[in-house]
């Protein structure tokens, strides 16, 4: 598969980076408050310098660059959300990954239009890797978003979850082998 520089920022993350998402954690339960997603979008993709500094930086692998990758927002802890260019086609149809910064790693799903359902459901990148929701509170102004850009019919977070899961379950093992 060749994969080309495409950093054209698609529709749909155009019109997530004008959502407010906003983020408390409950101490107690030491866990995200239920409604929220520490998720932070970006206006536009990062660089390929960036990306391959980050990939570099996260792996410890200065054999890597970044071109199979598209970094599209992050958590408040620098946690990232990325488009992982494995498959034919355009942006849109690449899986979602997500890449903690404390080493946690995991598909999020499937493909762009997943990913909206997923926020639409109210789960974020960072809560369904690190914490392992897959529930969460409904959010009307992201299911708009879902609606218009997905291209897919809705999706509770649990099957936006399980379906990456089951297309990707040894991507852990796959960024492990990137590892120096």
């Amino acid at each position: 598969m060749e994969i080309t520089d495409d950093r054209e920022f698609p529709a749909a993350l155009a019109a997530l980076s004008g959502i407010d998402f906003p983020w408390e954690y409950d101490e107690k339960a030491d866990e995200p408050s239920p409604g929220n997603m520490d998720y932070e979008p970006y206006q536009e993709f990062e660089s390929a310098e960036e990306t391959t500094d980050w990939i570099r930086s996260w792996t410890g692998n200065k054999e890597l660059d970044g071109t199979a990758f598209r970094t599209f927002g992050q958590d408040g802890t620098g946690g990232l959300a990325v488009l992982w260019l494995v498959r034919e086609g355009p942006l849109t149809v690449q899986p979602v990954m997500f890449f903690g910064s404390e080493g946690e790693v995991g598909p999020v799903a499937t493909s762009l239009g997943e990913f909206l359902w997923l926020l639409a459901g109210g789960v974020g990148p960072q809560e369904a890797v690190e914490f392992g929701s897959d529930t969460g509170v409904p959010n009307a102004e992201l299911r708009a978003v879902a609606e218009k850009y997905s291209g897919v019919e809705p999706r509770t977070p649990a099957e936006v979850l399980a379906a990456a899961r089951a297309e990707f379950p040894d991507f852990a093992e796959t960024v492990q082998s990137w590892c120096r």
